[in-house]
């Protein structure tokens, strides 16, 4: 769930708690509101470290030390001889 997907859960949310006047019978839309609203919370919070973590930098410059090249010959002699 991305960064809009988490907007939209706590904006369902707020619509069901607080701007809706509707009934059902067994089921409290306040409460439903107020999951919706957590569940966005969450997700958000759960978004904003993912985003807050240093990425792996792989690279010269970058702080790590270059990789050494390793170049690897084999000579065969020729059995002919």
């Amino acid at each position: 769930m991305g960064l809009g997907g988490c907007v939209i859960l706590i904006a369902l949310g707020a619509i069901l708690t607080f701007a809706t006047d509707w009934h059902l019978s067994g089921v409290n839309l306040d409460v439903v509101g107020v999951i919706l609203m957590v569940v966005g919370l969450l997700g958000l919070v759960t978004f904003s470290s993912v985003l807050r973590r240093p990425r792996r930098r792989v690279g010269v410059g970058v702080g790590a030390p270059a990789e050494e090249v390793v170049e690897e010959r084999r000579y065969y002699e020729d059995p002919r001889i």
